[in-house]
């Protein structure tokens, strides 16, 4: 694949992963977000960071069955996106929801496992996204590698606090646990060395 052709990869990357955006923006100026917006806002924007965090998952898994390598220019933009998307949501949560008080957030994350799950989600996904910084990468050397596993460990945070945002397990949210379990497997050296003889 050429330089011209992973550009076109990275721009379509950058169109996808913004267009939710986009459209939530216009939902709400057009008040198209049902009889509580916000919350709906703040939900959205969590459910796009977790398809954002899954996907920034997938280009690994690609490269080893197809031996695709180009697909792995896309995998930090990806994963930098999902930590904006979380960002708002937390944002959101905290600002439209609580109007920033801090007291009175620091007591309903102390009181909710949701909350926990994701406020340690959103703290391994700034850790990450502070960690793909060039600089950061060369200081960090090998110690990179096992620094940026803990994605994993994002992934099923969030996976829990979407399923304890609900009374019963829905759809989605067991949806996106199965893909991660799924995705996560492709990574055990066995399972990683079986995909890699199938290409």
């Amino acid at each position: 694949m050429g330089r011209r052709d992973v550009r076109w990869l990275q721009a379509v990357t950058h169109i996808g992963a913004l267009t939710p955006l986009a459209a939530l923006a216009w939902m709400f100026w057009r008040d198209q977000l049902g009889p509580v917006p916000i919350a709906a806002a703040i939900r959205l924007l969590g459910r796009y960071a977790l398809v954002l965090l899954l996907l920034s998952l997938v280009p690994t898994v690609v490269r080893m069955v197809t031996g695709f390598g180009a697909v792995m220019r896309v995998r930090r933009t990806l994963g930098l996106y999902a930590f904006l998307y979380a960002t708002l949501h937390f944002l959101a949560f905290a600002g439209l929801d609580y109007g920033f008080d801090v007291g009175l957030m620091a007591r309903t994350v102390a009181e909710s496992r949701r909350e926990m799950m994701g406020l340690g989600a959103l703290a391994i996904l700034g850790l990450l996204a502070l960690t793909s910084i060039g600089g950061v990468m060369k200081r960090l050397g090998k110690a990179w590698k096992p620094v940026h596993r803990l994605v994993y460990v994002a992934g099923g945070l969030v996976v829990l606090h979407t399923i304890w945002n609900y009374k019963e397990l829905r759809t989605w949210p067991a949806l996106a646990g199965a893909i991660l379990v799924v995705l996560l497997a492709a990574r055990v050296p066995p399972v990683a060395e079986l995909l890699s003889r199938g290409r």
